[in-house]
């Protein structure tokens, strides 16, 4: 059985004075003698167990040292809350109107400050960005392909399919080899919000570059600028999202994300709609050009926004965080509670990563490498479940069915407007149901209806059933995965790996989400023509199958988890955590189908006498 939980000051200091430990005001335990699969525990509560004396003279300490004398006792009473938050309504020392606060933030947990709400608004227009740059050249490609002679009449088909594919992959190859790559020293160099400048910034002027394009090496050039601006949004904004959000709403705020996304896909469609009755050489180019306005507004947008207190505190600006802490939270007393709180979790975490090569522990710690192996999971899944081939193509794949190509734009912006409608139950699913769940119950209904949508392909073609089954394969694709497939892969990685390890465990993942992103859309093309509609959409069909599998045996559920428990999860042998899963499949076949009387099963990773260690 894992360890229980300790206080740090009386398991990781070993009896040594903690006023000599101390490297920085704050107390910050010593980490070097704390099991590397043990060490996500320490960041449940730093603060608990820590003598009121000490912890008093803690706060006062960073206090002077960082010039917010003039709120000590703010940041005493917020020391206190934060290291007993469930002990606020017997607290002598919380004034009345404190305590109003501290109790408000989880009886109306949406009862924010309106410039956390601006700050989301400006970072699901960011989401929107990325969503319309994949999909923009979705009714556009007929048309530059076209326009750039990349036809039949020049090239081979294998040349045709080529070209085709790497100019649609291009802003997906770019994230990554470099765009998610980035992430890391623009973040270091210019925070949050200078990369979300800088990134948004790329896709306006890549977004305009695609517009004015005169030949196909220029678009290949100009869409592979555009995803360098993808890879390092697509990391930052939800990090962002996360380091400002209260605790209550943060995973709410956090999904944001892949629902606005899903928006921006639509919009996209919509722009293939808009303009396709314009002149023959300017439709596709205000298709792709529309792209612009977004990202401008973002720029517009971003530096009224605070930034990230968690960026300014690494960065030892205290006091600016403060002040972005002030903005973002009800009251004071919360701002303070929470600058402190996070200022103790960064001192901890710069002990833990001192000396060490957070890579190499990726790899090399078993915990850690079963929360990769596992976002590695869902990230390929993302990506091989099929979906954007949909995104991508969806207007070529109607127009073989049957469509004109008029329709063949509507049907695709129907795809879209799918997409987003059936995200917003993500809300109230994922915390409920689960992120194991939801995959185990959507992925046999898309491997479903892609083998319906590529089997449909064998009716003749000049019947309306055609159209009508093609069509209804993918529309019911995309109400499955939109509450499944869509969330869940952010969402998992975000929260999988230990905090220490979190950057660079998020960018390996947010990179291969990339990497097999451009494989699908450089193949499929090439696919389609050697196995015709029937054998390319069976090939998704298969891996979904395949995924359920590796979901089933390999992804261990972590929703409502703390982080203590987490560790513990992650420290499961996987042939233990395979062995219990399979056992989970027999009961649920004998307690739902054969219905009979079982006791529960107990957790997996509790009752088991040891957990392997690094």
């Amino acid at each position: 059985m894992a360890e229980k939980k300790t206080s740090p000051s009386s398991s990781t200091l070993n009896g040594h004075d903690q006023a000599e430990q101390k490297k920085a005001p704050g107390y910050v335990p010593d980490t070097q003698d704390v099991s590397r699969n043990k060490l996500n525990a320490m960041f449940e509560n730093p603060l608990g167990g820590i003598p009121r004396d000490q912890l008093m003279a803690d706060v006062d300490d960073f206090c002077a040292k960082f010039d917010l004398m003039s709120y000590n006792e703010l940041f005493r009473k917020a020391a206190l809350v934060a290291q007993k938050p469930h002990s606020v309504s017997t607290m002598t020392e919380l004034s009345e109107d404190d305590k109003y606060h501290l109790e408000r933030e989880h009886t109306h947990k949406w009862a924010q400050p309106r410039m956390l709400y601006y700050l989301v608004i400006m970072c699901s227009i960011c989401a929107a960005v990325q969503g319309m740059d994949e999909t923009a050249n979705n009714g556009a490609q007929t048309f530059f392909l076209m326009r750039f002679n990349i036809t039949k009449d020049r090239f081979s088909t294998q040349e045709v399919n080529n070209l085709t594919g790497l100019v649609v992959g291009a802003p997906y190859l770019a994230c990554t080899v470099l765009g998610c790559w980035l992430t890391a020293p623009l973040n270091s160099l210019i925070g949050r919000r200078g990369t979300i400048f800088v990134s948004c910034a790329i896709a306006a002027i890549a977004s305009v570059w695609e517009a004015v394009a005169n030949s196909w090496v220029n678009l290949f050039i100009a869409r592979f600028a555009l995803g360098l601006g993808i890879g390092s949004k697509s990391t930052t904004v939800p990090v962002y999202a996360a380091e400002c959000s209260p605790a209550p709403i943060r995973g709410a705020l956090v999904m944001m994300w892949q629902m606005w996304t899903a928006f921006g896909i639509m919009l996209g469609n919509i722009m293939g709609v808009a303009f396709l009755n314009v002149g023959d050489d300017l439709n596709w180019r205000l298709m792709l050009g529309s792209t612009v306005v977004l990202p401008l507004i973002v720029c517009c947008q971003v530096y009224f926004c605070p930034e990230s207190p968690r960026w300014l505190i690494k960065k030892n600006r205290i006091s600016k965080a403060f002040e972005a802490f002030r903005k973002i939270r009800p009251s004071d007393i919360q701002a303070a509670r929470d600058l402190y709180y996070c200022y103790v979790n960064v001192e901890i975490e710069r002990k833990v990563s001192h000396g060490r090569n957070m890579v190499w522990e990726l790899f090399t710690v078993n915990r850690n490498r079963r929360a990769a192996w596992a976002s590695w999971i869902v990230m390929f899944g993302q990506q091989f479940c099929g979906v954007n081939v949909i995104a991508y193509y969806s207007t070529t794949i109607f127009t073989s069915s049957g469509y004109t190509l008029s329709s063949a734009l509507l049907a695709s912006m129907g795809t879209g407007i799918l997409n987003f409608l059936f995200a917003l139950p993500a809300f109230l699913t994922i915390d409920t149901f689960g992120r194991r769940n939801l995959l185990l119950f959507t992925f046999p209904f898309l491997s479903l209806f892609l083998f319906w949508t590529g089997f449909s392909f064998w009716l003749h073609p000049l019947k309306p059933k055609r159209v009508a089954m093609v069509t209804t394969g993918m529309y019911l694709f995309e109400v499955f995965y939109s509450p499944g497939m869509g969330p869940v892969p952010f969402t998992y990685s975000a929260e999988a790996f230990p905090l220490h390890i979190r950057e660079v465990g998020m960018s390996f993942a947010t990179a291969t989400t990339w990497c097999f992103n451009f494989i699908l859309s450089f193949t499929w093309p090439s696919l389609l023509t050697a196995f015709k509609p029937q054998g390319a959409f069976a090939w998704y069909a298969i891996w979904c199958l395949i995924l359920w599998v590796l979901v089933l045996l390999f992804l261990p559920e972590t929703k409502a988890l703390t982080l203590e428990e987490l560790d513990q999860v992650f420290s499961v042998p996987t042939w233990k955590h395979s062995s219990y899963q399979l056992k989970k499949v027999s009961w649920v076949f004998r307690r739902y189908v054969l219905r009979r009387n079982l006791e529960p099963m107990q957790p997996f990773w509790q009752g088991y006498e040891n957990l392997e260690e690094a």
